[in-house]
């Protein structure tokens, strides 16, 4: 495997600005902003911000205080943030993002997790993290490589982590990243020592098949009733027809965060502001990842993956490795355990998180990186 260091050119970052500047907008849809999707005037500022204040040379430099590499997995080049624990037996922690997030998501709790005694915390908490691009993300694209549905990432994990000599390690995901995990301890239960989720990316969405009348189950009815009714937009088209959406957010980087920041104002604890729950620096950087990588269309196709493939988890099939879980109040979907025990058998940690949404560990990381050490620490 080859270090890396992740450099866009200057050219990339002409080019960039020179597509903001040529942005043909569209008017504003009538009545209250955001009711239709992205609001015109908050896109508009933030686009002023991208091309006069936004620093990518600044995100780059963060990224690349990390060590990465490029690790050939399964026909393509995995790039993976690889951080070594301070600790007296750091434990090897397998952290998987989603979408539209990136390893960018993850800058501010490694180093919770890495070096939990810098923060307050004991060392003997410590991890390594391994924080992988999913394949088809970020850097671990390139033009017309294979693709990769929920499935082939989890098996594509376990050799990532056999690469670096981790023969057992624990595993915590959100959105996709949960999803992959699920998997993985379907499909790898051997190697694992236990899963932390903040997303229960395997829980069915069919809201007849809940007919338990207590008010926690009928709560979460309610909740996938308009989920799947005023939510579910962008998992059609990216689930169907991916590559028709790929050409206009692969030409014009609006177009991609427009599609971008609704998901980072609708599933945050933001008040409506998605900056007040995100630094716009941190979104931004994640937005221009996406762009300078070209991955956008790839990342698409876990959905295309989920739509026309098998469940997570089939028919009477349950995940009997340790399992925990932080669900945040701004989550997407917030199942009750009574739910979630039908497909987890083993749930040692159930916590109910005070504040947060979906991008937990951008939004939260030191409360997510404190329910994660608390989960492993029995495990170890």
């Amino acid at each position: 495997m080859d270090s890396f260091k992740y450099h866009v050119s200057d050219n990339e970052i002409t080019d960039l600005n020179s597509r903001l500047t040529l942005t043909r907008w569209p008017d504003q849809a009538p009545d209250a902003p955001w009711s239709f999707g992205t609001d015109i005037d908050y896109l508009h500022n933030l686009v002023s911000y991208w091309q006069s204040d936004f620093d990518w040379r600044a995100q780059e430099t963060q990224l690349n205080t990390f060590a990465q590499y490029m690790v050939p997995i399964s026909g393509i080049n995995i790039h993976t943030l690889h951080v070594q624990g301070n600790g007296p037996n750091p434990m090897p922690l397998l952290l998987l993002h989603g979408w539209p997030g990136s390893v960018f998501e993850f800058l501010d709790i490694i180093p919770r997790l890495t070096d939990p005694a810098a923060f307050g915390g004991d060392p003997a908490d410590a991890f390594t993290v391994v924080a992988p691009s999913l394949p088809g993300f970020g850097l671990s694209f390139q033009q017309g490589q294979k693709r990769f549905g929920v499935r082939q990432m989890a098996d594509a994990a376990t050799e990532l982590m056999s690469a670096f000599g981790y023969d057992q390690f624990g595993v915590q995901g959100g959105d996709w990243g949960s999803t992959i995990s699920t998997s993985l301890g379907l499909h790898h239960a051997d190697r694992l020592k236990g899963i932390h989720l903040n997303f229960l990316g395997a829980i069915k969405r069919d809201p007849s098949l809940y007919r338990d009348q207590s008010p926690e189950v009928q709560n979460f009815v309610t909740q996938l009733k308009h989920f799947n009714a005023e939510e579910t937009g962008y998992q059609w088209i990216q689930g169907s027809k991916p590559q028709t959406l790929a050409f206009a957010l692969t030409d014009s980087p609006v177009g991609l965060a427009a599609w971008m920041v609704e998901k980072f104002r609708s599933w945050t604890d933001c008040g409506g502001n998605p900056d007040s729950a995100i630094n716009r620096d941190k979104i931004l950087a994640n937005i221009s990842f996406y762009w300078f990588t070209g991955c956008i269309g790839a990342s698409f196709w876990p959905y295309y993956d989920r739509l026309h493939g098998p469940s997570i988890v089939s028919e009477g099939k349950t995940i009997d490795v340790p399992m925990g879980y932080a669900q945040f109040p701004f989550e997407i979907l917030r199942p009750p355990r009574i739910i979630a025990d039908t497909v987890f058998s083993n749930i040692r940690r159930w916590s109910e998180m005070p504040k947060g949404g979906h991008f937990a560990a951008m939004e939260q990381p030191a409360a997510l990186a404190s329910e994660v050490l608390e989960f492993f620490r029995e495990l170890r």
